[in-house]
């Protein structure tokens, strides 16, 4: 399967948050996706969402980079200023997007260049297949 690329570019306000989520949702799954595994790439990309809202501010729009593999979604947000980027250690919001995103994603990282950073999120289809 060829890697397809979905971008979204969308303002940093709440009502967009849906269209986001929804997005994540339906790419989850076309891959085939658990329900499980699809709710966690909704909260995933939410929690991202409000997350680089903050690090903008309302006046700038937010990236979103869906990248479609045969047995993964990968979600790049941003980029994002990179002060407090990804810390999980500076404030208790930032702790707790840091938990939700680590937790429901098979990978998470913050990737940084040039004064910027961009939030690399990862979800791999499960193994559904019964176990003998």
């Amino acid at each position: 399967m060829a890697l397809d690329q979905v971008s979204l570019i969308v303002p940093a306000r709440s009502e967009y948050a849906k269209t986001v989520r929804m997005t994540a949702a339906e790419l989850g799954s076309r891959l085939g996706m658990s329900y499980d595994d699809v709710d966690d790439v909704r909260m995933a990309t939410e929690e991202a969402f409000v997350y680089a809202s903050a690090c903008v501010g309302e006046s700038e729009p937010i990236g979103f980079t869906f990248t479609v593999a045969e047995d993964e979604l990968t979600v790049l947000v941003g980029p994002l200023p990179e002060i407090g980027c990804g810390d999980a250690d500076t404030t208790p919001e930032d702790r707790y997007a840091a938990f939700i995103l680590e937790s429901v994603c098979d990978t998470y990282e913050v990737l940084r260049s040039s004064g910027t950073c961009t939030l690399r999120l990862v979800k791999r289809v499960s193994d559904t297949t019964p176990k003998e």
